[in-house]
């Protein structure tokens, strides 16, 4: 009788043994699996809209006292500067969440209008707890120096830095139209301080407060879900 070879039978993979259907449902499990770091994103978006809420409240406490609502003290001049403190902390939310959407524009408004912030609060240091300890006379001499063109460049800087950043965000439509326009015009008047009426830089710290207010309310809700839609 002729010997039978018997062929060994090799175990087939487990790629192998599934089909289509199956192996396309396995990656789309491995595509939705999210990435380690969005749960530090959330933490710092929300950080930044904490730092919004704050620089809001703080330009609600500067307006009331320039209207004389509330008494001019030495805690309420040495809060004044840390409303731009803490608006670069949104600022900076804003860029990563969506600025940086806007390619090589997002990043140099956001450069500008960084360093336009950081300028602006040496402007209120120097105001609020310099001038206010001073004579005007004093005051009129200062501003006729090189401190005077200094407060006018960080003033103009800043004028131009919003305008750019709310630009830069603007392309890339996922913040809302209206915020962006209440966040610019309130930005005037406080840019052109020295050009304006009282009663004009009291509306445009309004109007700033209340614009960065809501940004930083919006981007609190959408925290968890801004790096889902990032490409």
């Amino acid at each position: 009788m002729p010997a039978r070879n018997a062929e060994p039978r090799h175990p087939q993979s487990l790629t192998s043994s599934q089909g289509p259907a199956e192996e396309h449902q396995h990656k789309e499990n491995f595509r939705t699996v999210p990435a380690s770091g969005a749960l530090p994103s959330v933490k710092l978006y929300r950080l930044a809209s904490v730092a919004g809420m704050g620089s809001a409240l703080i330009l609600l406490v500067n307006a009331a006292k320039r209207s004389a609502l509330i008494a001019t003290t030495d805690l309420t001049q040495l809060l004044a500067p840390l409303a731009e403190i803490l608006a670069l902390g949104l600022v900076v939310g804003l860029f990563l969440a969506f600025g940086r959407r806007a390619g090589l524009l997002g990043t140099i408004a956001f450069i500008v209008n960084f360093f336009a912030l950081a300028s602006l609060v040496g402007v209120e240091v120097v105001i609020n707890l310099v001038f206010s300890k001073l004579p005007l006379t004093t005051i009129i001499d200062l501003r006729a120096g090189p401190l005077g063109l200094a407060l006018a460049v960080s003033s103009f800087l800043f004028l131009f830095g919003t305008l750019a950043f709310v630009i830069s965000l603007a392309v890339g439509r996922a913040v809302p139209r209206i915020q962006l326009a209440l966040y610019f015009i309130g930005a005037v008047p406080i840019a052109l301080r020295a050009f304006v009426p009282e009663w004009a830089l009291d509306l445009g710290l309004v109007i700033l407060a209340t614009a960065i207010a809501w940004l930083a309310g919006w981007l609190w809700i959408r925290a968890s879900t801004v790096d889902e839609f990032r490409p």
